[in-house]
């Protein structure tokens, strides 16, 4: 029951702040999980999205005005991926836009989105901010055993390849974000 509630508590999301003197604080959010936090919605399907009425308005902010995927200014993303063998984990960088969704190869654009697409969007939008996206996701997983917690004995790799990623990814985030390489981290999650 506890690899539950710490499972949500990582998927959900885990922000903290890096600061510069005289400029607004990174924020750094950490969205971890399986297949769904993967993201399987591939961009073809966007149109789909545009013809009811309730989402219109989402594709408006997907997408710009000519049609392409929009990219997001003050939104970088890590995402640390790999095949379901594990055979070749590795790392996907950039400023957010579409692409950042299941991959095959973690470091090609796979064609699909995940949550980080909207999530990243409505965050520049609502902080106004700039912000880092760590998202760590393998699919083809299982709760009962690569996400066994420690406490279970045996405890399974992927829970581990996960807060690996992320510390890595905060160690390195000067690199990630290049307007923001003077910062400094501060210890309060929120």
């Amino acid at each position: 029951m506890n690899s539950i509630y710490f499972l949500i508590t990582v998927g959900v999301l885990l922000c903290g702040h890096i600061t510069i003197a005289g400029a607004k604080p990174l924020k750094v959010f950490i969205l971890a999980g399986q297949s769904n936090m993967e993201g399987h919605a591939s961009v073809k399907t966007f149109d789909y999205i545009g013809k009811d009425p309730l989402t219109a308005s989402l594709l408006k902010e997907m997408r710009n005005a000519d049609g392409t995927p929009r990219v997001c200014d003050k939104v970088w993303m890590s995402y640390w991926t790999g095949p379901y063998d594990g055979s070749a984990n590795g790392e996907g960088l950039g400023k957010l836009t579409t692409g950042f969704g299941a991959r095959d190869n973690p470091t090609k654009d796979g064609g699909k989105i995940g949550p980080e697409f909207t999530f990243g969007i409505f965050m520049e939008k609502e902080l106004n901010e700039p912000i880092l996206i760590i998202k760590t996701a393998w699919g083809g997983r299982s709760l009962n055993t690569e996400f066994r917690p420690p406490s279970a004995g045996q405890a399974a790799g992927q829970r581990r390849a996960q807060r690996r990623g992320a510390r890595v990814e905060l160690g390195r985030w000067k690199t990630r974000c290049p307007l923001h390489r003077r910062a400094e981290m501060t210890s309060r999650p929120s």
